[in-house]
């Protein structure tokens, strides 16, 4: 099939894309404004395929300065949104660590002690910072449901009838010709696990176009396809990652908690971790917490340690009584410029998170993303005025120029050294991001990001001085025969307390994969994850892609082979950046490949 422009991805960038785009390609009196290629005197056809299935099953919770959805929306539309509220209160939390288990360095140890003798400095075992660094404050921002927003911008898409949008349509590749991108190509349907044609065969369908815009996110399999085709830009790589796990929960009904409340943690239950809370209209709140690739420890499954998070007093005082809505994860691209691909080529442009764009020293995403994709609209759209086709040449001068004169460049520059202080410590991190937003950028803490399977030790050392190396073992040898989490059985043994479940907000982690949002794979498809050389997962000796599965979709066979079940894959993507064996070091390839794949969870409320 041919079209003009073909998207990959439905998330905030192509919505940003699209919304932009479908405002100029229709004259005042609704005749087309540009001609279809293909076919003079008909309208372009666009068209964008998505792989969930349902435009609003993206997983997150947001708060946002929302500089460029003001911008798009100014008349404030998107208030009409059922979790919509302006913010009105915003507050960072350092937690104090209620118990004995979390690692926490001498510096911060020092720092509770102090803490916890000045009169009034903690409550509830949480110290409230004075005041909010104006680089993260959210102030005239806005909290909203990322799922509720695509699904209302997808709506409005549709009704234009500018645009298709295609849910539950992964894409499997990009088509190549003479070093452009000229379309792509659907997965096929109709098959096996493996791939292999059954019942109902369909190959997946090629679509040419003359430009391919990638918005896939971090993990898309189109944007990885492209950055192991070109390359990066020298000095560019996608290194520092996390884990966002959130949930959507129904509050007490006498909760003290207003809408448009902020709330921002770090600290606890380790202190790489970070969280938040942010409190919807009608007594709802999105809570979680992101776990970063810097977090060296090589069983780190994050569903344990959100439940510990929730738990802690200043949390909890709000969220006992609770009750479980939804539940999620994602992973997030946090390298920033770092990580910025080649933005456009002859046939393709990139924009979102998976281009670079996420802004780690102020938390912010989602507005970066739409204002990617609205400035490549722009330049599209001056290009279509001027009959001119897309080249590399082309899509420079207009849409890299704008993106390199617009705040989302001049704020990621500020961003760009901002977490190297990880790199040696919690300390040193949150030290150099003050240091780095206060200076704009000009000064940090030193550091070099390492990618995830450079930097993964081993449980000895990670757990030296709290356990030997034959307490590992005997515990690793337990958990394989009793089929225990080799992640919960380590905490037990360090003294983290057990999760005593309610049945309502803390459910086992199956549970919450049934109760917080339904976990469905799509028939007729191939698996998306696959271990490329099973031969080095039987001798990989610390298997973190197991333990940070968000679904426990992952698991480890008697013969030490990885083994995958879609019925529970979530399609976060931790696996892919958690691979501690690497197949190719000039690609930086780990022995796991994330493609394209149909279902995942299903919940339009996050």
């Amino acid at each position: 099939m041919d079209a003009d422009i073909v998207c990959v991805g439905f998330g905030p960038a192509t919505g940003g894309f699209l919304t932009t785009l479908s405002r100029g390609l229709a004259k005042s009196d609704g005749s087309p404004a540009f001609e279809n290629r293909i076919s003079p005197g008909s309208p372009l056809q666009v068209v964008c395929y998505e792989r969930s299935d349902d435009l609003g099953y993206g997983v997150s919770g947001v708060v946002s300065r929302a500089r460029s959805l003001k911008a798009s929306f100014p008349n404030g539309e998107f208030s009409q949104l059922p979790f919509y509220s302006p913010v009105t209160e915003e507050k960072v939390l350092y937690l104090l660590d209620p118990g004995k288990a979390s690692r926490r360095p001498s510096l911060m140890r020092a720092a509770d002690a102090i803490l916890k003798r000045l009169p009034g400095a903690v409550t509830d075992g949480a110290f409230a910072l004075p005041y909010v660094p104006p680089y993260l404050h959210k102030k005239d921002g806005m909290v909203f449901s990322l799922g509720q927003f695509n699904q209302w911008v997808g709506s409005q898409l549709m009704a234009s009838g500018l645009v298709q949008l295609w849910p539950g349509t992964p894409v499997a590749r990009a088509l190549f010709e003479d070093g452009k991108v000229v379309g792509i190509r659907l997965a096929d349907q109709g098959v096996d696990k493996e791939g292999r044609p059954a019942a109902g065969f369909l190959p997946g369908m090629d679509i040419r176009a003359g430009l391919t815009v990638v918005g896939d996110g971090p993990v898309g399999p189109i944007g990885r396809q492209l950055d192991m085709h070109f390359g990066m830009p020298p000095g560019h790589a996608a290194y520092e990652w996390a884990l966002g796990m959130k949930v959507v929960v129904d509050l007490p009904a006498d909760t003290s908690l207003k809408a448009g409340t902020v709330l921002h943690t770090m600290g606890y239950p380790e202190p790489e971790i970070f969280g938040f809370l942010y409190v919807y209209p009608g007594n709802v709140a999105t809570g979680g917490i992101f776990v970063p690739s810097w977090f060296d420890n090589p069983a780190r499954t994050s569903y344990r340690y959100l439940q510990h998070w929730m738990q802690h007093p200043a949390l909890w005082k709000h969220l006992k009584g609770a009750s479980l809505r939804s539940w999620g994860a994602k992973s997030l691209q946090e390298s920033g410029l770092r990580g910025e691909p080649y933005l456009v080529g002859n046939g393709f442009a990139r924009i979102g998170e998976g281009s670079g764009s996420t802004n780690v020293l102020t938390n912010s995403g989602v507005d970066e993303a739409w204002e990617t994709g609205a400035q490549l609209a722009e330049g599209v759209l001056e290009l279509l005025r001027e009959k001119k086709t897309f080249t590399k040449t082309d899509l420079e001068q207009t849409y890299v120029r704008r993106r390199r004169q617009s705040w989302v460049y001049r704020e990621g520059q500020m961003a760009e050294k901002a977490r190297d202080g990880f790199q040696k410590g919690f300390v040193q991190g949150v030290a150099g991001m003050l240091i780095s937003g206060l200076t704009g950028g000009f000064l940090g803490w030193p550091g070099r990001p390492l990618a995830p399977y450079e930097r993964i030790p081993s449980l000895a050392d990670f757990y030296r001085g709290r356990l030997t190396e034959e307490e590992i073992d005997e515990i690793r040898k337990n958990c394989q025969l009793t089929g225990q989490s080799l992640h919960d059985a380590l905490m037990d043994r360090v003294g983290w307390p057990p999760v005593e479940l309610d049945g309502h907000l803390l459910v086992s982690h199956q549970d919450a994969l049934l109760v917080g949002g339904k976990v469905q794979a799509t028939p007729g498809f191939a698996d998306h994850v696959v271990v490329l050389k099973p031969q080095l997962c039987k001798v990989c000796d610390r298997r973190l892609c197991v333990d940070m599965c968000s679904g426990q979709a992952l698991g480890v066979a008697e013969d030490g082979e990885i083994r995958f079940d879609r019925e529970k894959c979530v399609h976060c993507g931790a696996c892919l950046w958690n691979c501690a064996k690497l197949i190719d070091a000039l690609t930086g390839r780990s022995n796991l490949d994330f493609g394209a794949g149909a279902g995942g969870l299903h919940s339009a409320e996050n």
